[in-house]
Formats: structure tokens, C-alpha cells, sequence
């Protein structure tokens, strides 16, 4: 899954890709995405190695995606933000230290996300009205979608995320193709100058629906490159209190609605995302599209048991593995095998 870096110039977006990725950041993508991956931690995995005794561990990973800073002026903002279109998730960096107010650029950037997806609404909406006039087969497809748009057109003008409206699964259907931003999931990271961050201070600044988390991004860049006993000294003498990356991309995965199931034997052990809700179906097309293809059913046990009992063995004399049809929901901990053609 994609997740989306984005934030005015000198707030710290950077970093924040540094620090979650391990890669440095690249001066001559200034003015492109620059993509890095971040495994995504699961303390449940230990447990299965020992176990299993895997010849291979995986984890899964987010694919973080890092934009080039905007201008507070909103110009060009459109065209940048265009490049994670394709992101499932927004991570929106203000900062709050060097004369910045992250209250402000909160409420600028809303706007900012509000202009780019009314600029491609409003250019879509000039195309069908011109497509309309022309006799053509799939001109009432064409009236039904532009009824669809004018009034998300209308919001967006308005000042309005389009987040706020009440979309029908039609409607949603039918806009899922244009990305639109205002839709995304997002989680606003305030980037503080302060070694103790008060969160609570912005809580009221955030737009509905959105996430809150506030750290200090370069203070916790450097306390991971520390030496562990000299970072927990410090941390001490400081009393500071850290946000670490682990948490991050786990709230990260929170906001993004997604979650983790595994797949385990002796060749390897791995962990997997699915969004939550997801189905048996789903999972198996997320490790390969010819298992969901034939699929069959799921067998199913969970990890706490696997991990109580200390075998499969076990597992199914307790008659804790259970065979699950495709439309069964993935649950927290489930680790699955797939039955197919």
C-alpha cells in the first residue's frame, strides 16, 4: 500500500521519510516522488520462528512515497499533489517551530487538497458536458455520471471536502477512478520544535474525520541512531517522551484501515495486509491472484492458540483449525492456508 508524504516546504517531510524508511533522501528529486519501503513490525512473528523454525522470515511493507514540499501560496500545489494520487493514505506534516503555525497550515493545506480534486472535477465535468451535446450511445451513462459529479462540484466550490457528503456505493464506485484526495484517509503529524510535545493543543485545529499524532521528527531521527544505553540516559535525564517509529507506522496502518494476517511453515514465515473487513477471497488474491482465482476455502487458526498449544498438531486435536468459506472476514491473528485449484 502506498502512503503519501506531503507538507509545506521545511516541514520536515523529509526527515520524516528518512526516519521511517532508512533511506536518505535524494536532493535531485526535489521535484519528483522519491519511494522507499517500510516493514511494517509484528512482535507476534518471534513467536511463530520459534515454532516453525522458518528458513525465511517477511514482513510486510508500506510503500511510503515522499512529494515535494508546496508552496503556502497554493501555487503549483495541484500538480504536485497529483503525484500520490495513487497513495491509500495521506500523511500530512506541518511544522511548529522556525515562525511556522501548524494551526494555519492545517486548515491551508485542507484547502490545498480541496483545489486539487475540484480541479480535476470541474475539468472532467467540462468534458462531459461537451460529450452530452453529441449523439452517442453511452450518453445517458455519460448524464447519469455527470449528475453524479455536480453536486461533489458544488461542495468543493463551496469549501467543502467531499469526505463530508453522504456517498451512495454507487457513487462511490463511479469517482473511485479519479483518486480524489479529500476522500483519502489522512493523519496530520505535527513536526514540534519541543522535546515534550503537548498533542492536545492542535486537537481542535484537525479537520473531522482526520487523525492527530505530534513528535518532535528530528529529535527521534537522532535518538534512533543513538547507542541504546546512551539514547535511554538521555531520554531519562531529559524526561522525554518518545513516539518511535514502530508506533508510527502502526498508527500509519490504523488510519489506512489495514491490518495483518500470516502465513506460516518451515520454508517461511510471513505477515501480509489486508484491509480490514477484508475477506478469505482477498487475502488469497493479496499472496497470489491464481489462489483467489481457485479458491476453494481457508484454513484458519489463530495465533494465540498456535502460539498456547505449541504445534498445528495441537492445534487440531483441540479442533481450534477451522475450514472457512471465501467470504469468511479476515480476523486479527488468523494464520491461514489456502485451498485451491
Amino acid at each position: 500500500m502506498k502512503i503519501g508524504l506531503v507538507g509545506y516546504q521545511g516541514s520536515g517531510k523529509s526527515t520524516l521519510f528518512e526516519w521511517i524508511t532508512g533511506e536518505t533522501a535524494d536532493p535531485s528529486q526535489a521535484f519528483s516522488a522519491q519511494t522507499a519501503m517500510a516493514a511494517v513490525p509484528e512482535p507476534r512473528v518471534e513467536p511463530l520462528c520459534e515454532i516453525y523454525q522458518p528458513k525465511k522470515i517477511t514482513l510486510a511493507s508500506l510503500e511510503i512515497v515522499d512529494t515535494p514540499g508546496l508552496s503556502r501560496d497554493h501555487s503549483g500545489s495541484a500538480q504536485k499533489l497529483a503525484l500520490i494520487r495513487e497513495a491509500g493514505c495521506l500523511v500530512i506534516v506541518v511544522a511548529d517551530f522556525g515562525g511556522n503555525d501548524a494551526k494555519d497550515d492545517i486548515s491551508n493545506f485542507d484547502a490545498d487538497l480541496l483545489i486539487a480534486d475540484l480541479d480535476i472535477i470541474s475539468g472532467r465535468i467540462e468534458r462531459l458536458r461537451e460529450q452530452i451535446k453529441k449523439p452517442r450511445p453511452d450518453r445517458d451513462e455519460l448524464q447519469k455520471e455527470l449528475e453524479v459529479l455536480e453536486p461533489m462540484y458544488a461542495a468543493l466550490e463551496g469549501g467543502k471536502a467531499l469526505r463530508e457528503l453522504e456517498l451512495n456505493p454507487d457513487q462511490e464506485k463511479m469517482v473511485r477512478s479519479f483518486q480524489l484526495l479529500t476522500l483519502k484517509p489522512r493523519l496530520i503529524l505535527v513536526n514540534s520544535g519541543d522535546e515534550a510535545v503537548d498533542q492536545s493543543q492542535y486537537e481542535n485545529s484537525i479537520p473531522e474525520g482526520a487523525d492527530l499524532l505530534a513528535l518532535n521528527i528530528g529529535l527521534e531521527q537522532e535518538l534512533d541512531q543513538m547507542d541504546a544505553s546512551e539514547r535511554d540516559e538521555f531520554i531519562s535525564e531529559m524526561g522525554i517522551e518518545r513516539s518511535d517509529r514502530d508506533h508510527l507506522i502502526r498508527k500509519i496502518m490504523h488510519v489506512s484501515e489495514q491490518m495483518l494476517f500470516f502465513t506460516a511453515g518451515e520454508k517461511e514465515v510471513r505477515t501480509w495486509m489486508i484491509r480490514k473487513g477484508g475477506t478469505a477471497v482477498e487475502a488469497a488474491g493479496n499472496i497470489h491472484t491464481d489462489l483467489a482465482q481457485g479458491f476453494i476455502r481457508a484454513e484458519t487458526m489463530n495465533i494465540d492458540d498456535l502460539v498456547r498449544l505449541g504445534s498445528e498438531r495441537e492445534v487440531k486435536a483441540e479442533n481450534l483449525l477451522r475450514r472457512e468459506p471465501r467470504e469468511y472476514v479476515i480476523q486479527d491473528g488468523d494464520i491461514i492456508t489456502i485451498q485451491h485449484n
